[in-house]
């Protein structure tokens, strides 16, 4: 059976009382986004659609993209739909798609009745329905039936005709800043602190290093929060910076028309590492608070303050050591290798993405 055949075929049962879609992710978090779409989609398309039809989804976890920026066309002659038993394909990734600076988050062909959906550009909020607006919508264009899509959709997503079939834009108004937020939600930035052990071995190590100074307890107890707060900050832009540079998770453009991408892809490495760092200070005061009320008794650092202490000083001193001890874990990132960090920094598309990036880096020079 030709191409246009097969395709005539699956046009025909999706035309049918039966409709089967198969969703192929990205592995990671858009595989278990892609199970959580399969247990709701079906009802979703059958409410709106023809009471009468039943929808089959099925998913599967396989990487296609290897070029964020790769032609639609050559998307699908990678996936090669035709060749799959389902009437629908519908490809979920979490690598950005852009159109010059507007994020895309669909492209649809009706000819091929193929999906590809990127996940990053519907924002690091609220994903799971977004992303299920977007297949709705997507697949009501896909089969030429605008019932299926969800109301209110089409207005929302603008879309464009492109060679190989409909584009779908991100809404308008800060879609910069959603697709920043979604690049960073790939990235689950809070799995850094388990990520980097010797980090935080570092980190806390330092930290109850100074639990045993008192010129820190005499410190604590007269910075103020002004000051506190300065101390935070610096230390976690210290780590940041350190990481960023130590173990070159900053790209360089070899090209003009890399230059913007660039400048998307290093702020979404600074945002993720400054939350992940955020998260690891939190962790760093929490332990070393636990450790501050066990082993330092209030009556030796009353005599050492010269007034009586409560569990408020307690937490002050137990900030100031956390901004201590996240300096200390800059030093202890030094300790882990570049892939360790890589793998804490970045989801798996992203990682595999940086990977790429560093080979062509090397090979350019």
């Amino acid at each position: 059976m030709s191409g246009n055949e097969h395709r005539q075929g699956r046009a025909e049962r999706a035309a049918d009382e039966l409709v089967s879609v198969l969703l192929i992710a990205d592995p990671g978090k858009p595989t278990a986004l892609a199970h959580r779409l399969a247990a709701r989609l079906p009802e979703r398309l059958r409410r709106r659609g023809r009471p009468e039809r039943v929808w089959t989804v099925s998913v599967r976890s396989e990487p296609y993209l290897s070029d964020e920026q790769a032609d639609f066309s050559h998307v699908i002659d990678a996936v090669e739909p035709s060749s799959e038993g389902e009437d629908v394909v519908v490809y979920l990734t979490d690598l950005p798609r852009r159109e010059d600076t507007l994020p895309v988050v669909a492209d649809v062909s009706a000819e091929h009745l193929f999906v590809l959906i990127s996940i990053a550009a519907v924002g690091g909020i609220r994903i799971e329905g977004r992303i299920r607006t977007i297949a709705q919508l997507a697949i009501a264009s896909a089969l030429g039936e605008p019932e299926l899509a969800p109301s209110g959709a089409r207005r929302r997503f603008p879309s464009v005709q492109i060679e190989a079939g409909m584009r779908y834009f991100a809404p308008s108004g800060l879609r910069r800043l959603r697709l920043l937020s979604g690049m960073v939600r790939a990235n689950r930035p809070w799995r850094l602190v388990t990520g980097l052990s010797k980090v935080l071995v570092g980190a806390f190590a330092t930290g109850a290093f100074a639990l045993a100074t008192s010129t820190i307890w005499q410190f604590a107890d007269t910075m103020g929060p002004w000051r506190m707060s300065a101390a935070t900050l610096l230390s976690i832009a210290a780590m940041v910076l350190w990481l960023v540079l130590d173990h070159e998770l900053w790209e360089r453009p070899t090209s003009p028309e890399e230059r913007d991408r660039s400048v998307l892809y290093n702020t979404a490495t600074v945002v993720t590492l400054a939350i992940g760092v955020a998260v690891l200070h939190v962790a760093l005061f929490g332990l070393l608070l636990l450790t501050a009320c066990v082993t330092l008794p209030p009556d030796l650092l009353s005599n050492t303050l010269g007034h009586d202490v409560n569990f408020s000083d307690y937490l002050t001193l137990s900030w100031l050591l956390a901004s201590i001890a996240t300096i200390g874990g800059a030093l202890g990132s030094g300790l882990e290798d570049d892939s360790a960090v890589a793998d804490a920094a970045y989801g798996v598309r992203q990682r595999q993405r940086f990977e790429n990036t560093q080979k062509r880096s090397v090979k350019a020079e």
